[in-house]
């Protein structure tokens, strides 16, 4: 194999690429990236076996041929050559070298066979539609925070994708919850989404494709199937098997009937709950919500440290009502928030609250409230 590529192009596709490989390996090929060159152009691909990328980048291509090399040395090399050389790659079948030229620098890397290099066979993907990549960032973006962490409820690692809403109004909609705040963006169903199954796509794949979207105007194909997801953007190629689990009922914990609304600025409210959290404690960060008509009073108290308050001007207009929230859970929901208002709609106490933008419905929050 011989093949020469312009710097800046392999450095961003081995920036994409590179990210998947995980730094510890029992497997060593898993460590490496395999690069391909074939008909005027350069092909690297990485695996962790739940999720492969591909990327292909132009390349003057003097003999075809391929093999693998440790991902993050390859990147780290080429990072670090200087701007606008042109990279020449060289394999010689008979050594286990790759041998990466650029200017005076020369640099040879070990190589494991290609033939070892697991692929990530997607089989046969019953359902394929297209977005908007900006649109595929504003779901992922609005839920990704309320993705649980906990490794014994799996099914809730991820992000819940499927088909809602009704016959008239169709969408395409993502779910997130981690048990103590809930998340869910509905998009106007893409044309092929129709009777899509409902899939878990994993928060590692889910942060990756919130990567490769580098161009917002781009529109990104998606192929899924009951096991596994592909979404293209451009020359890059995303495969990932999906979680293998049952996502719980959540409408079941979205309220129905929360008949107190209060209405805040957002940007004074989310000030506000940061402000007087500096006095909570690292386990407790509960923020304690005075409500009565048009005033909001927030306050913490630390036995360890002090105590702190803030009043707000509001529209409420319901019966006086006292409710605690986790602070960084509050904080996390504002920063989704896109407009300049939010609408909380309340129960009591001891029930979930629902949060809204008040002039954009196609997200919804849930949090849990904690007791003060």
């Amino acid at each position: 194999m011989k093949v020469t590529v312009e710097r800046a192009q392999l450095l961003k596709s081995l920036g994409h690429v590179h990210r998947v490989v995980e730094r510890r390996n029992t497997i060593p090929i898993l460590g490496n990236v395999l690069v391909r060159a074939e008909n005027a152009k350069l092909s690297l691909k990485a695996t962790d076996l739940d999720l492969e990328v591909t990327e292909t980048l132009p390349a003057e291509t003097a003999t075809a041929g391929s093999t693998t090399v440790p991902a993050h040395m390859f990147y780290d090399i080429v990072r670090k050559l200087p701007d606008g050389s042109q990279i020449v790659l060289e394999a010689d079948g008979d050594r286990a070298v790759l041998a990466i030229r650029a200017g005076r620098s020369r640099f040879t890397l070990q190589t494991l066979p290609e033939n070892d290099f697991p692929d990530l066979a997607a089989g046969d993907m019953s359902h394929s539609f297209n977005l908007a990549a900006k649109d595929v960032k504003r779901l992922i973006d609005r839920t990704q925070f309320a993705i649980s962490t906990e490794e014994t409820r799996y099914y809730l690692n991820g992000i819940y994708l499927h088909a809602a809403g009704t016959a008239k109004a169709a969408t395409l909609r993502g779910v997130a919850t981690d048990g103590h705040r809930l998340a869910q963006l509905d998009l106007v169903q893409p044309k092929g989404a129709d009777g899509m199954p409902g899939v878990i796509v994993p928060r590692k794949t889910v942060g990756e494709v919130q990567r490769l979207i580098e161009d917002a105007d781009a529109e990104m194909t998606i192929e899924l199937s009951q096991a596994k997801i592909r979404f293209t953007i451009g020359n890059v190629v995303l495969t990932s098997k999906l979680i293998d689990g049952t996502f719980p009922d959540y409408s079941r914990v979205i309220p129905q009937g929360n008949d107190k609304e209060l209405v805040v600025d957002k940007k004074d409210f989310e000030s506000a709950v940061d402000r007087v959290s500096t006095i909570s404690s690292e386990r407790g960060r509960a923020v304690k919500l005075s409500l009565s008509p048009g005033k909001l009073v927030l306050s913490v108290t630390n036995p360890d440290s002090g105590s702190a308050t803030e009043e707000l001007e509001v529209e409420y207009a319901s019966d006086a009502l006292d409710i605690g929230f986790n602070s960084r859970y509050l904080l996390d929901i504002a920063a989704q928030i896109e407009g300049d208002v939010a609408t909380l709609r309340l129960a009591d106490p001891g029930s979930p609250t629902l949060v809204q933008d008040r002039d954009d419905k196609s997200a919804l929050y849930v949090l849990m409230p904690m007791r003060v």
